[in-house]
Parts: structure tokens; sequence; C-alpha cells
């Protein structure tokens, strides 16, 4: 374990600082799960090491920047309640469309207990960011917060995917960024600073970015380069909105910047439909411009990580139609009962057809049949709606819609029934949820399908890939001519965690309560004032 060895060392004082080059990488792997190319996490390791291992060094409090270009998951949840750390990540999160595709990037995931406000996530709402808009990240977030926390050590999880040129993450940062980001770290822990390597699939880009890294710990050369360049506005929308949700806990945060300051800023970022995996291959300004020993070199890497469950596109379960099990749930037809955004026809069919509707962030691929329902419906159902979660993939901030899986007879929610294949169903299920799966089996299947029809149990939770999705339990809501009617919605586990709150109870953006309205206006089942109100009911009464 090079890795405890190099970290003790700079704890002891025996080196300044030093350079982990370590592989596979580690921020992903959970407690329990290796994930997105990383076996151990290397970094909550080595931090839990020096805590609870070595106490007699003196290093009680540790910072773990996270520069890596997506989201440290693995690392965020090792000490989520541990305000030891504060644990520091800048990625893409694109609204949990960008790997490893979930909330947990979000900035409003700040820490639990006593860890809350040492867990800070700044999460890119697009890509193409460079050195103006992590060096605005720094300025305004992480070097305030790290002068009050004041660490005896810094870890940095130190992936170089965001680097220009590299194929996966799509940023812009250069050699020089990295420089100056890491040099402004030097001002804490008297410099005792430990990289570890995570990410990085351009070996140029990771070669200069490391080399720049190393110059600036070894203070052999100065920084060379410049950045002429402003932020994105969406990157000042972010820092915004972080300093305003920890402003409580870090008082450095809570002032206002000022406009002077946030009126300096880049042309909008084009919209880019982007990667849910760290496998899939993303590039914005040459399509041919990765060299075959790139892709030789991708490859090898890609190929025996791949047999480590490693995520398939949602692209690809669509493209399989030739797997037997579609064959044969092609023959079944469900009702679908929606009581979200697909009550509206026009966005159903983004699930089936592909593509996206007004107020939605991203398309949609569509389902391996890209039939229409057969037939549409509308029933009501004793169950109770309401909106939960803090934003969305899809569009953006605020709740989206829930049912209780447990019904009430003083309850009602309109619902919007779809007939279609047990099939399309498996496509609709994976999209709500954008999971990772096996292509070569359903989500849902017919021995599924007969036990949430029984008598016992009357939802199921499918899959265990599904088990941090949203929508990942089937609920049976009885028959129409004779077929089931199935909706999905949370598990009841999360219907606590809404009860409690420990999960988020929120108001549905405006966007997103558009879809509802249109949907119960165009279905005839309420006018434009009564379907508002139906929502605003749904949205303010305690659960």
């Amino acid at each position: 374990m090079f890795h405890l060895s190099v970290t003790e060392r700079v704890a002891k004082g025996e080196l300044d600082s030093a350079v982990a080059i370590i592989r596979p990488p580690g921020h992903h792997a959970e407690q329990d799960e290796a994930m997105g190319f990383c076996l151990y996490n290397n970094v909550a390791i080595a931090a839990r090491f020096l805590l609870d291992e070595k106490p007699e060094l003196g290093i009680n409090k540790i910072l773990i920047v996270d520069w890596d270009v997506h989201h440290g998951n693995g690392t965020q949840k090792m000490f989520w309640k541990d305000p030891r750390v504060l644990f520091f990540s800048v990625h893409r999160h694109e609204f949990g469309s960008f790997y490893p595709a979930t909330d947990d990037g979000f900035y409003t995931m700040i820490g639990e207990g006593p860890g809350a406000g040492y867990n800070i996530n700044v999460p890119w709402e697009n890509g193409r960011c460079g050195d103006a808009d992590y060096f605005a990240v720094w300025d305004h977030i992480l070097v305030p917060v790290a002068k009050e926390f004041n660490p005896d050590l810094i870890i940095v999880s130190a992936g170089f995917d965001a680097a220009a040129g590299d194929p996966l993450g799509g940023c812009r940062v250069t050699p020089y960024g990295y420089a100056v980001m890491l040099k402004k770290l030097m001002d804490f822990a008297h410099g005792k600073i430990v990289l570890a390597l995570e990410g990085g699939y351009n070996l140029e880009s990771v070669a200069n970015s490391v080399l720049a890294c190393v110059e600036v710990l070894l203070e052999d050369d100065p920084i060379h380069g410049s950045s002429e360049a402003y932020p994105f506005e969406s990157t000042w929308s972010v820092i915004q909105a972080v300093r305003q949700k920890l402003s409580s806990f870090w008082p450095s945060l809570a002032d206002e910047l000022p406009d002077k300051l946030t009126n300096k800023k880049a042309p909008p970022a084009a919209y880019i439909l982007t990667s849910s995996s760290d496998s899939e291959e993303e590039d914005y300004e040459a399509p041919n411009a990765i060299s075959k020993h790139l892709e030789e070199v991708l490859q090898d890497v890609i190929e025996p990580l791949s047999k480590l469950k490693i995520n398939e596109s949602i692209q690809d379960h669509a493209a399989s139609n030739s797997n037997t099990w579609r064959s044969e749930l092609s023959k079944v037809d469900v009702w679908y009962a929606t009581f979200g955004s697909n009550l509206w026809l026009k966005r159903f069919l983004c699930y089936v057809e592909g593509g996206q509707v007004e107020g939605m962030k991203k398309p949609y691929l569509g389902s391996g049949d890209k039939t229409p329902p057969k037939e549409i419906m509308w029933k009501t159902f004793p169950h109770r709606l309401f909106f939960g979660r803090e934003f969305t993939h899809t569009w953006g901030p605020g709740g989206v819609a829930f049912l209780n899986p447990k019904s009430n007879i003083q309850d009602k929610t309109y619902m919007c029934l779809y007939r279609i294949t047990l099939e399309q169903f498996n496509d609709v299920l994976v999209q709500e949820n954008v999971a990772s799966f096996a292509t070569s089996s359903p989500l849902f299947d017919l021995a599924a399908l007969n036990s949430v029809t029984s008598e016992e149990p009357h939802s199921l939770q499918v899959h265990t890939e599904l088990k941090r999705c949203w929508y990942g339990n089937v609920v049976y809501l009885g028959k129409e001519s004779n077929i089931p009617i199935l909706t999905m919605t949370c598990t009841q586990s999360d219907m606590e965690g809404f009860k409690s709150g420990e999960l988020a109870v929120c108001a549905p953006a405006k966007n997103y309560a558009n879809s509802i309205v249109r949907g119960l206006v165009e279905g005839k089942q309420l006018s434009q004032e009564a379907a508002m109100a139906y929502i605003q009911e749904a949205s303010t009464k305690p659960l």
C-alpha cells in the first residue's frame, strides 16, 4: 500500500509533500462495492489510517480535494458524518446526467449530523469548464473555507480527466490551471499535501498536468502561463448556490459576491448531449483527434475492467432487440400508470420515441420498440401524490413527483394509463432511473410480473442495480380489461425517509409542474386552475 506509506511520511514531516502515482483509481469505490474503474478507495483509506490508526502523528483534520471530473461519491460517503474530514469535490454533474449519474454530487449534499457542512460539492451544469471556472471556485469557495477549517494535512484526489484534450472529461483545464490550484492549496497545512492519482485518459494531458504539479511541490520552477478567460455564467450561478447553502456553516461564504465580479463571464456553453458513464467517449471539437495509440491504451484499460461490472449505456440496452427477452416481453401488454410529468403524452413519448420537450434539460433515447401506446385512459387511485428530492437531471432544481407505495382510501391521485408492452415498460424503467444494468436480461420480467400481481406482494423493488435509484419500486394497482396496471415509484424505505426529513420534500420547478398541468388539461381531467391547485395541495400537505 504505497499510498499509505507515503502519506504517513508526509504526516510525520519526513517528506514535505508527495505524489502517489497509483492504479487503479479509487474515489468511486464505496465501502462494500467496487465502482467506475475503482476497486479500493485509496484516498479514503489513507485518511482513515491517519485519523484512526496514527493519532500520535497529530493529524486531526484532513482536507480532501477531489478535482477529478467525476464526483467522488465513494469518498463522500466514507466521511458523510465525520467533521474531521472536509471533503470538497468539483465535478461535471449536469443535474445528475453525468457519471456516476446520481444526486450524490449536487450542492445540497452537505453531510449529516456532526458532519453537516463538511461536505462541499461544486457541480458543473455543463462541460467545457476551464481554468477560469476552477480558479473562481478556488477563490470564492475552497480557499475561504480552508482558512476556516485550518487542516493539518491535505490529500488531493488528483484526477486529470478535466484536462484539456481528455476524451472522456470534456473540460479544458490546462497544466497551468492545475499548477495554480495546487499552489493555492500549499498555503495550508504547512504545505503537507499528498496527491493521489485518480482518472485521466489522455496520456499527454496527464503527463503534462502531473509534471506541472510536481514542479509546484518541488518549487523548482515558477508557474508559467496565464488565463484571460472568464468563467461561464453557469459557474457563477453554481458558486453562489453553494455559498448560500453553506453560509450558515462557514461565515466566510455569507457575503454576496459583487455584481462587478459575477458580470465578468464567458458566453453560455453550447448544449452538449452528455454521457452518463465513465466508459463512454465525449469529444467536443475533433471527433477523430484521439490517436490510434490512445485508443489502444484506453482499450487496454476498459476491456479488463469491463468485466468488473462497468456500466453499459441505455443506448446499448435499447439496441439489444435481438435478445430473447425482448421478443418474449414484446408479446405481453401492461398498463403503465403515470402520475408525474408523464401525464403529458408528448413528454411520455420521449421515453418511447426519443427526444425532449420544452423545459427538459436533456433528450432521451427512447425504447427499443418505438410503437406509440395502443390505448390511453385515465383513472384515479387511492395513493398519496407528493414531490420530493431537490432536483432532477431532466428538469433541474425542484422536486419531482412520487407516489406513496401504500394506498389510503382518503387519498386521490389522477393517473394516465398507457397500454404498452412489457418490453417498453422495461425501457421506461431504465430511463426513469438512469440505471446500470446487464443488457442480457430485463429489469422486470414475467416472473416479476407474476410475483407482483399475486396476492402478496403488491409492489416489488426490482433488480439490485436499481437500489440507489428513485423509481426502482414497481407497484401493482389492479387490472383493466384483464391487463395488469403497473406504476413505478420510491421504495417504502425511501418513503419513510421523506416522512422523517432524511430525504428532502420540495415543491416542483415551474417547467416540471407545467408538464403535469398540460397532461391533466389535455387529458380533460381538470381545468388549468384546478390542475395548479391539485399540484399545490400535493406540494404542501404534510406527509
